[in-house]
């Protein structure tokens, strides 16, 4: 099950943040997208249409955080991902948070070596 929550905003608009599992090769970790969008349906149909079918929002769990907000606020695709931090494992100054990327940089395809 995917944990994820949403925020409305005073434009109107939402911000809507899931944490959906990655397909690793030992079948653990999390990836955290962030979708703006008119509103939650609008949100959760831009995944779908990535391909992401089975993405469904229940509840208000894991709300985006202010930070979440901004940066996805700022990206003129309103739609970015990174790997979400594992449960349990504090973060501190010696442990730097990855950046967000834009979900073309998950879409991309491998070149093939020449």
């Amino acid at each position: 099950m995917a944990a994820g929550g949403f925020c409305k905003l005073p434009t109107g608009s939402v911000v809507v943040a899931l944490n959906l599992p990655s397909p690793t090769a030992d079948g653990t970790g999390c990836i955290r997208f962030l979708v703006h969008a008119q509103n939650r349906a609008r949100a959760l149909t831009r995944l779908r249409n990535l391909g992401m079918r089975a993405v469904y929002l229940r509840g208000n769990a894991a709300p985006p955080t202010p930070d979440e907000i901004t940066a996805v606020l700022h990206h003129p695709d309103g739609l970015i991902w990174r790997t979400a931090p594992d449960i349990g494992v504090v973060h501190g100054p010696e442990l730097p948070q990855e950046l967000w990327h834009p979900v073309r940089a998950l879409l991309r395809r491998p070149t093939a070596p020449a």
